[in-house]
């Protein structure tokens, strides 16, 4: 994992405008003249914003040529969502039909299939995982190369026909050719979410879930939750915690086998190494936990 830090000291209201726009409560516009109100020396509206808005250019840490994965665009049917969907698959280079690896759906955030959340996939790849990562904006062309069109675009769509076209993109990666009878899923931000949804409507089928900075799965459907699930949170994500602690009653009602880590002054979104929110502490810690938590429960490659 990376370790260089941000060069820029933000204030924490900055963090909290931040993301109000990236969840679409606020606009660009309203998110800098915000952000000019700030007196901080030596920081201009320009810079504090150019920090936190992603620069994908850094989030690569697995070249796409890496000759030990194979990166395709792959389609899937989804019946109940938009009818087809399609996302970005990486399988390790050894898997093969008598050397099946358990898969991993990596679910993105609310702005389409980007290059950070491509690059999360090839990591897992890298850790022999066959990685899965759908494009909930497929049926309008695909992410668009920036995220302020991506979040508008996903805005657009119907919420629950994004919601199956996850499902039906978890049920296609069971089956696939190369992948184990394991399956997990990890999901950042509007991703976390999934992955909750992921645990309470397919309970029989996800094996372990990691949602980071997620909100829970609607309350009619948490009673299904029985993990495992290990979930991740930064201390300052104040709009995300503030679900945390009914969601953990219910998953204690369910029995369910979960473990929750809170990191020290992080902020909603602080694996994401593109922009400042990232933590590079937390994010290694949280990722070392991840590849660990799929190791144990999705289990090592199985031969046959």
């Amino acid at each position: 994992m990376k370790t260089d830090k941000p060069s820029v000291t933000i204030p924490q209201e900055a963090f909290d405008w931040y993301d109000e726009y990236a969840h679409g409560d606020i606009d660009r516009r309203t998110f800098l003249t915000r952000v000019a109100s700030l007196s901080v020396a030596g920081l201009s509206a320009g810079v504090i914003g150019s920090a936190l808005i992603p620069d994908y250019a850094k989030a690569e840490q697995v070249s796409f040529n890496n000759p030990a994965i194979k990166a395709t665009y792959e389609e899937f049917p989804s019946p109940e969502g938009h009818g087809t969907g399609g996302g970005y698959l990486v399988v390790p280079t050894e898997a093969s039909a008598e050397s099946l690896m358990p898969a991993v759906v990596v679910v993105h955030e609310n702005r389409g299939l980007n290059p950070y959340i491509k690059d999360v996939a090839r990591r897992l790849a890298m850790q022999g995982f066959v990685a899965f990562a759908p494009d909930a904006l497929f049926p309008l062309g695909g992410y668009p190369g920036n995220d302020d069109d991506g979040r508008s675009m996903q805005r657009s769509l119907d919420r629950e026909k994004i919601e199956h076209d996850f499902m039906a993109a978890a049920k296609w990666l069971s089956h696939f050719e190369k992948t184990s009878d394991k399956l997990g899923v990890v999901g950042f931000c509007f991703g976390g979410y999934i992955s909750n949804l992921l645990a309470a409507t397919l309970p029989d089928m996800i094996d372990a879930a990691v949602p980071f900075y997620g909100t829970p799965a609607k309350e009619e459907l948490q009673a299904q939750v029985n993990g495992p699930l290990l979930l991740h949170f930064g201390e300052n994500d104040k709009r995300v915690n503030a679900t945390w602690p009914e969601y953990e009653k219910v998953l204690k009602a369910n029995g369910a086998d979960y473990t929750a880590h809170v990191y020290d002054k992080a902020q909603h979104g602080f694996h994401n190494d593109s922009t400042s929110r990232y933590s590079p502490k937390d994010a290694e810690l949280a990722w070392q936990r991840t590849v660990d938590f799929f190791s144990t429960h999705l289990k090592a490659p199985i031969s046959r």
